[in-house]
Formats: structure tokens, sequence, C-alpha cells
């Protein structure tokens, strides 16, 4: 293998609902082997077999880095840094890191929700890292970073823990909505004709069968996401409706965190990422923008398209010290 212990390479993961990057990056910010694979939910069975699934990855990246015939021996590099979905409980975020350490991958192991790597990707390299930030993809969260390392979380568990959004979640509204307008119990909207026509059906109750049925399957709901983005865009009411609600929770959840960090007040970056949100929906970011200037006049709204990985691998970066130089390096290479 080309970097060995040695030689200080850092290894990042960021495992999401839906993808999962790996990336070895050396001490001076290059990144020198990935791989990406599917999504990463351990309460789908159990942490160790979840983290079977890291372990390929991890493998694959390993051996992008290294010369092809010699293996790599164990560990793979200085540091660990994992930014995981699903990790959203101590004792959750316990288990894991114990079942990472137990791979022996690197000789240190740092594990945090995946919402701290857009985080970080989002905020400024050197000083001390303050801000909130807001991810909105399959299911939203919200974590935050105040002066003196105090943080803010969410146990983001979904309608359990109180959350409202996420493009699962818009889907199924825009389904409900359209559902009841189909069949009279509610009023007109034009979501009731764009739904089932993304999937070329002739109407609700054929999207409706499709989809108890599995004749289009459940996987492909995200795919109704920009559809309603589109009625709404067009000016429907109940279309809006929806991507107003997703503002406003997006701002609930940003304001609160600002507010119990002390930073309502601050000028601070506000991260947004995800799919939904990384999108830049014009009328979504225009409302959250508007919301924020009204609840935390000095926020400041950052869109990170960047893949999430870079956040975890400047996480990485942080925890060895790394030279100022390797941070650019690093962020050159997700330009």
């Amino acid at each position: 293998m080309g970097v060995t212990r040695s030689d200080g390479a850092l290894l990042a993961v960021d495992a999401g609902n839906s993808k999962t990057d790996v990336v070895l990056v050396g001490p001076d910010g290059a990144v020198l082997g990935a791989a990406r694979g599917g999504g990463f939910q351990p309460q789908a069975g159990n942490v160790r077999s979840a983290v079977d699934g890291l372990a390929e990855l991890v493998e694959r990246a390993v051996a992008d880095a290294g010369a092809a015939g010699r293996p790599a021996p164990l560990p793979y590099a200085a540091r660990v840094q994992a930014c995981l979905a699903n990790c959203d409980l101590p004792v959750e975020e316990e288990r894991l890191t114990a079942e990472i350490a137990a791979r022996g991958w690197g000789r240190a192991v740092a594990v945090a929700n995946d919402t701290f790597a857009l985080l970080r990707a989002g905020l400024p390299d050197g000083g001390e890292p303050v801000g909130v930030a807001v991810v909105c993809g399959a299911g939203i969260n919200c974590a935050g970073l105040g002066p003196g390392g105090r943080t803010a979380r969410f146990p983001a568990l979904g309608r359990l823990s109180g959350d409202r959004g996420g493009g699962t979640d818009l889907a199924e509204e825009a389904l409900w909505w359209a559902a009841r307008a189909a069949d009279g119990r509610g009023g007109p909207t034009a979501l009731a004709d764009a739904l089932p026509a993304r999937f070329g059906l002739a109407g609700m109750p054929a999207l409706i069968e499709a989809l108890h049925l599995g004749a289009v399957a459940a996987a492909r709901r995200h795919e109704l996401v920009p559809v309603l983005f589109a009625v709404a865009a067009a000016g429907d009411p109940v279309a809006r409706g929806i991507v107003a609600r997703q503002a406003e929770e997006i701002v609930a959840m940003a304001a609160v965190a600002l507010g119990r960090l002390g930073l309502l007040g601050a000028q601070v970056p506000v991260v947004l990422g995800g799919g939904v949100l990384a999108a830049r929906h014009p009328l979504l970011h225009e409302q959250v923008a508007a919301g924020l200037a009204r609840r935390a006049p000095g926020a400041v709204p950052v869109v990170v398209t960047a893949p999430p990985v870079l956040g975890a691998a400047l996480l990485a970066l942080d925890g060895a010290g790394a030279p100022a130089a390797a941070y650019g390096r690093l962020r050159a290479h997700y330009a």
C-alpha cells in the first residue's frame, strides 16, 4: 500500500441514509483513495452488520490508495473520523464508536452524527468552529457548535421526536393531499395529476394501487419531491403550503439551536445542506432566508453542495492538527 500508518493517513467516512462515502486522506490534505456505497441504517439490522457494510467500503478505499496486489496491513490510518446517519443518541454513538474501534482501522476513532459533517464543511477553516447546520435530505436534522465546544442537538427520530420534513415526509404530504383531492375529501390541487404523471399513470387511484402493491417501488417516492416543488413554483396553493411548512421547520430548528448556544443575535453561519436544501428551490430557499432574518437577524445562510464526506475529512484534519495548506488542498479536490 502506498500510505501506511507512519505516514499519518486519515480515514474519513460519511454514511447517510441513501449513500456512503469513504476517503483516505493524506496529512497534507490529498485524497488518496475513495469508495462509495449504499446507505447506513443500523436500526434495520444491528450495529455489527451495519459496520460490516462500512468495512467493505473502507477496504475498497484503502485498495484504491494502494499498489495493486499488495495487501494493506492494519491499522489503515492514524485516525478515523466517521460521521454517520442514524447515530442520534449518545448510546448509539457509544456503540458505533466501540464497533468501529474494534475493527482496527485507525489508532484513534471519532464518531459523530452526519449533520456535523455538513456543519464542518460549511464553516471556515481555522479558529473556533461556531455555527449551526440543518440537513434536509431523506429526513431532517440540526446540530450546532457554540463557544467553548458547546453543542446543540436534536434526537431526529422522525415524528416520534417531533420532527417534520425531509424528502420522505414531503413525498408523504404531497401524496396525502393529492389522494384527498382525487376522492373529494380535500380541496383541489394540481398534485393530483402531477404525481401520478411522474410514473406514467392516469390518476391517483392508479398511483395509490401501484405504491401499495409494489408496482412502483416505495424507494421511488423521493422522485415526487421535485414534482412537488415544480407544482408549488407554478402557484398551486396546496403545494406552496407544504413548502412553507418545510421552511418554517428548518427555521425553527436553526433558531432553537442558535438560542440554546446563546447565538441568536450573533453573526454566525447557518449551514444548509442535504438533497432538498442543496437543490436551492427558489421558493423554499427564499422562505428559509426570510425566516432566519426574522428570528436570527445575524444568521448567515450558507448552502453546501459539496459531498458531505468533505466535512468528515475536514474534521479528521482538525483532529490531526493538520497544517493550514492541507485544508485548501482538500477543499480544492471537492470544489
